[in-house]
């Protein structure tokens, strides 16, 4: 079957000039762009945008740069860690944790460019386009696009049409692809699969569920900041949830979470490539037959690839001790290291304007977000 994918796809290079000449027309990007490059006279910044005729000359000319002062500024440094792992010259999909709205997929094509190697596609949920010309923006930075809040019918639909957009970037763009293990960033930092985004990914095969995955180089991919800006943001979410089963996030909260998380500290930034999972889908597919269990096994494999994966800080540590009223690693962080997090959380905490907030319950699920990272790391070396 031959689908349509006009409304979901990157743009091609031959629209670059096209869209960026809409963009500039933009007051609204414009003015965001100006924040972005203080010292360049608006003109200039116009000219700038109407020089570039494909994306990866773009990305690397004029995102790039904006990168590198946020790693120099808003980090203690990003490192990509694990191209040993993986054949440079295939594409693959990268599968990660997901933690910070922009920036996991930007960062990492930021260290990808200082590699020489070409940057991944990057799947983006439509929640987050708030404006029109933020999906100009996404799509000429090589991003796809996710439809959410579809009707049941249109979820089948929507996802046969993703599938087949997946399976078509990796097999015939020969594109390497970024997405998120889940939809939505995890609050709390447990970082879990999916199934549904696995079952997604199958729909555009014709042979069994492994097999299918496989033709799709999957490669889990862990990623690890020190510091999370917006841990206040999701810990207000989560008394807002516990109040509410039902609040739903006002588009512009996305926005405020995107611009906190990008302007934010992140102390250190790490990306772990834990290298393709093709000879552990065959193992899988010679275990069971079973379709539900293949799934929930390579949904296991995958998170089992993530955690071991991540970094882990001393604030980790302190956190896991904290939230368990243990002393398991005080040997490991110093009593100026605990002092300094347990500030930072107060300061994170009076930051959350809520009208019946409770400070324990804030508490405890900041504490638990630093320490879910080690409690998963802990639980593949057993």
């Amino acid at each position: 079957m031959n689908y349509d994918f006009e409304e979901i796809r990157c743009y091609h290079n031959e629209e670059v000039h096209e869209v960026l000449s809409r963009l500039i027309e933009e007051k609204q990007f414009i003015k965001v762009l100006s924040t972005v490059y203080p010292l360049m006279p608006k003109d200039v910044l116009k000219q700038r945008l109407l020089s570039f005729n494909d994306k990866y000359s773009f990305q690397k000319e004029m995102v790039y740069p904006f990168l590198q002062y946020l790693e120099a500024n808003m980090t203690k440094g990003i490192k990509l860690w694990g191209l040993e792992k993986i054949d440079k010259t295939k594409p693959y999909l990268y599968i990660s944790n997901h933690r910070d709205i922009i920036l996991d997929s930007a960062f990492l094509c930021g260290k990808l460019i200082e590699d020489n190697m070409n940057t991944v596609e990057i799947a983006i949920g439509d929640n987050l386009l708030i404006f029109p010309w933020i999906e100009d923006l996404v799509r000429v930075n090589k991003s796809f696009i996710v439809k959410r809040g579809l009707s049941a019918r249109q979820v089948l639909e929507s996802s046969q049409r993703l599938s087949a957009y997946i399976n078509y970037t990796i097999n015939e763009k020969q594109q390497s692809i970024w997405i998120a293990q889940r939809e939505g960033r995890a609050k709390d930092s447990n970082d879990r699969t999916q199934e549904s985004l696995l079952k997604m990914f199958n729909m555009y095969g014709t042979a069994s569920f492994t097999e299918n995955l496989a033709q799709l180089n999957i490669c889990p991919l862990s990623i690890s900041y020190e510091y999370d800006p917006c841990d206040f943001l999701k810990a207000k979410e989560l008394q807002q949830r516990q109040l509410d089963p039902d609040f739903k996030k006002h588009p512009m909260d996305d926005l405020l979470n995107m611009q906190t998380g990008v302007m934010g500290y992140k102390g250190q930034v790490i990306y772990q490539l834990t290298g393709d999972i093709q000879q552990e889908l065959k193992e899988i597919g010679a275990q069971t037959s079973i379709r539900n269990e293949q799934i929930s096994l390579t949904a296991e494999l995958i998170d089992k690839r993530i955690h071991s994966g991540y970094s882990i800080f001393a604030i980790n540590k302190i956190a896991y001790d904290l939230l368990r009223n243990e002393n398991r690693f005080e040997k490991e962080y110093s009593t100026m290291e605990k002092l300094d997090f347990e500030r930072y959380l107060s300061l994170q905490i009076a930051k959350i304007d809520l009208p019946e907030k409770n400070e324990d319950f804030l508490m405890k699920r900041l504490l638990e977000m630093y320490a879910n990272p080690l409690i998963n790391y802990l639980s593949t070396k057993e």
